[in-house]
């Protein structure tokens, strides 16, 4: 795909002397191919260490700083992780694309106990600081609304106005949106997945990471076609789930983006919890279905270390 900036609608709450960087972050993120490919480390925080050590985890996850070196090393469009990790590495990694992820929560607290919640933990405002003090790369801001939540309001709340200060820097936005709660009896619906995306696109975010839709007998990528319509101009990437095959993800990323109508992913264990080669070449075979458009085959094969992209 070939893109210039005549392709990229800028949202009308970018003003006028952030629009060129908003036009170069969107493009360096998606690497003129209007999709993003999301390499999500913010896991450390979320699921603590049960995603980075253990049976079936490559030792190499077990420091931090492995995240650090699969994105530098690797074929990504952004790099998602919290504000804290990024000023103790960002300045061995200069080059890495980031999206600072401005709320998180642990696992801990199950939904049984109490609705989930996850207040703002830095401000745009500071991100805008560490991007003009340090010069990294800090493309993206992202947040996750749980909807269905009794503090659905307050997130949703926050999640406007991230979105609204952000364009005025020309910071992108991406929204974790995932129905949660005693209210939701099924977060996968597909029904209720659209329904969020569209509430992405209402809050007038430019990405929106959900969980694929699941229904007994039909195809995930399929279900996923009223998302990606409900989102409008925002765009849906998927979250990349559980660790699976490497075959078995690719082809589920090729139905998504090609049956779905997805436009990337976002993906964490998947990626981190192989040795740093293999990180690698799994980041590598995926962008070369998100960004280049290639087929199951070709992408396999980059895993494999048979090709390079």
């Amino acid at each position: 795909m070939t893109m210039n900036n005549n392709d990229i609608i800028i949202p009308l709450d970018v003003p006028e002397e952030a629009k060129a960087t908003y036009i170069e972050n969107y493009r360096m993120i998606t690497h003129d191919s209007n999709r993003l490919m999301l390499f999500a480390g913010d896991q450390k925080f979320e699921h603590m260490n049960d995603d980075f050590s253990g049976e079936g985890i490559h030792q190499d996850d077990a420091d931090p700083e492995h995240l650090f070196r699969i994105a530098n090393k690797s074929r990504i469009g952004v790099f998602a992780t919290q504000l804290g990790l990024i000023v103790r590495y960002g300045m061995d990694y200069p080059e890495i694309p980031y999206l600072v992820k401005l709320n998180s929560k642990t696992h801990l607290v199950k939904t049984a106990q109490k609705d989930p919640v996850s207040p703002q933990l830095y401000s745009v405002e500071q991100v805008v600081n560490l991007r003009n003090s340090s010069g990294l790369k800090i493309a993206c801001v992202g947040y996750t609304i749980y909807l269905g939540s009794e503090y659905e309001a307050d997130m949703v709340t926050e999640a406007a106005q991230i979105i609204y200060e952000a364009h005025q820097h020309g910071i992108l936005s991406v929204l974790w949106i995932y129905p949660r709660g005693k209210a939701v009896a099924d977060e996968k619906d597909p029904h209720l997945v659209a329904g969020a995306t569209g509430v992405a696109a209402t809050l007038g975010s430019d990405f929106v990471k959900v969980n694929a839709p699941k229904k007994e007998g039909v195809s995930p990528a399929d279900l996923l076609k009223e998302a990606s319509i409900s989102a409008g101009r925002t765009k849906v990437i998927c979250a990349g789930g559980s660790n699976v095959s490497a075959e078995e993800f690719l082809q589920h990323l090729y139905d998504q983006i090609h049956k779905g109508g997805a436009s990337g992913n976002a993906t964490g264990r998947n990626i981190h919890q192989k040795s740093l080669d293999e990180a690698i070449r799994m980041c590598n075979a995926i962008s070369a279905i998100t960004i280049d458009n290639a087929d199951v085959k070709t992408a396999i094969k980059i895993h494999n270390g048979e090709l390079t992209n």
